[in-house]
């Protein structure tokens, strides 16, 4: 098994053996490509969206943020053109009845093939390299022919009957850039926003993937972080610079190493389109999609007002001019950042001549717990008195966790691999004289510190 392979089932198995990542219904056996966040991975991808909403809307004068439906009228999906073009190449093996994305099949043998490409051009690279293509299940190399396969997942929301026909059917949105741009005429009504501004969300979204792959990477329910901007005709690509600039700076300031990531510009473009860039991560799996940056044009505006009937023309109260802006876009997934996080953080260290100890060294504003605290020994009442006092107070003020479970160097190694910054030991000499030993989680120097400026020295070390 390969060094990477190794470091991915090494994540995921970190991932469930302390709560930050389960398979969802597990008792029922599982639903596939579906996973729910446990306690301290709920914690970290709060963080996350946290982090990007004080970054994206919290630090900007010219974003504002929205929480639009998980439903919306199906027409916004003929409009976006979901409902005609949202699908992806799907090949089924003739021997075992799998079904397979042909991109993904591809992918596997080394050959790359962008997902807007059209059907025809994917049928040709899939038939110039059928020979090589084995299925992934059970090896055989017989498959039918390529399909299309929609994403959309769809719902009898309102159909007393059940029956879900072309006529009563609604659908899980696909995306959540959809609601921003419905609601762009309401934000305009109703703030003091001009062009150029943008508008953001983070919210839930759902495609009817037709493989589960790589864990988290791509799930069929996941979360998506969103930001439209919206300008001038003349400076979207301006503005779509600056935005790349901006998106790269803010995963280095997550603690991310550039090595880690890079660009890849789409060769292949939508027919509304300008321009699209992807970040990718270096996962275990190698660079992928962290983030998608596009110069839409005016398409999606456009097409709104198209099919609702209503205008979103943008009018300059300066100039007078009418024009539908242009959007430039940034698209991430919550979960693939919380998978690149983790990817980035997961750490094996050598304590000695054979002890190995894990540890998830997250930036410190990331970290699921920010300080444990430990009483010296289980079941002593004056140690646990105090080391509760001590927690009860630290916990008003930091996501705190009380550990009393186990000698200190087990308690040590369960925070280490949790990611806890800062461990906190109530011993015997602190009934004396009122100091506790803190101990650093990435280089495990420990120092005795007051009680009484333990807060402040923890709020100065965790940059809070």
């Amino acid at each position: 098994m390969n060094e990477d392979k190794q470091k991915m089932e090494k994540i995921i198995s970190l991932c469930k053996r302390r709560g930050f990542v389960f398979p969802s219904s597990e008792i029922y056996g599982g639903f596939s490509a579906i996973y729910d966040f446990g306690p301290y991975g709920v914690e970290l991808k709060n963080n996350i969206k946290r982090s990007w909403w004080k970054y994206m809307v919290q630090e900007r004068e010219d974003i504002v943020g929205i929480d639009s439906a998980i439903f919306m009228h199906p027409k916004i999906w003929e409009a976006s053109g979901h409902v005609q073009g949202f699908a992806d190449p799907l090949i089924e093996c003739k021997k075992c009845h799998n079904r397979f994305r042909v991109d993904h099949l591809l992918e596997n043998i080394g050959v790359i093939a962008d997902e807007k490409m059209s059907e025809d051009e994917i049928g040709k690279i899939f038939n110039d390299n059928r020979q090589k293509i084995k299925c992934p299940v059970c090896g055989k190399n017989d498959f039918t022919e390529i399909k299309k396969f929609n994403l959309l997942v769809k719902t009898n929301l309102g159909n007393l009957e059940g029956n879900i026909t072309d006529e009563n059917v609604s659908y899980l949105r696909g995306e959540t850039c959809q609601g921003i741009y419905v609601n762009f005429k309401n934000v305009l009504d109703s703030t003091r926003m001009k062009i150029p501004f943008g508008i953001a969300q983070i919210g839930k979204a759902f495609r009817n993937e037709i493989t589960a792959r790589q864990f988290i990477f791509r799930m069929r329910e996941f979360e998506q972080m969103e930001m439209q901007y919206f300008v001038h005709p003349q400076n979207d690509l301006d503005e779509y610079e600056r935005l790349k600039k901006n998106r790269w700076e803010y995963y280095l300031s997550l603690g991310i190493k550039e090595e880690n990531l890079k660009w890849h510009k789409h060769e292949k473009l939508a027919f509304y389109a300008k321009d699209a860039f992807d970040i990718e991560y270096n996962f275990p799996t190698g660079f992928k999609e962290l983030e998608g940056l596009h110069a839409r044009g005016d398409y999606d505006l456009s097409q709104h007002s198209k099919f609702s009937g209503q205008s979103l023309e943008y009018r300059d109260a300066i100039t007078g001019e009418k024009y539908i802006p242009h959007v430039v876009e940034a698209s991430v997934g919550a979960d693939r950042v919380f998978l690149a996080i983790i990817s980035e953080a997961y750490t094996e260290e050598k304590i000695g001549d054979e002890d190995t100890r894990v540890v998830l060294k997250f930036k410190k504003e990331l970290a699921p717990i920010k300080v444990a605290v430990f009483p010296l020994v289980k079941n002593k009442t004056d140690l646990t008195t105090k080391a509760r006092e001590i927690y009860n107070n630290l916990k008003t003020q930091f996501n705190a966790e009380f550990d009393d479970n186990g000698n200190i160097g087990k308690r040590y190694r369960r925070q280490d691999e949790i990611g806890t910054p800062y461990c906190v030991t109530i011993d015997y000499d602190t009934l004396k004289d009122n100091t506790v030993t803190v101990r650093d989680r990435d280089s495990m120097k420990q120092v005795r510190i007051n009680t009484d400026t333990l807060d402040e020295y923890l709020r100065e070390h965790l940059k809070l």
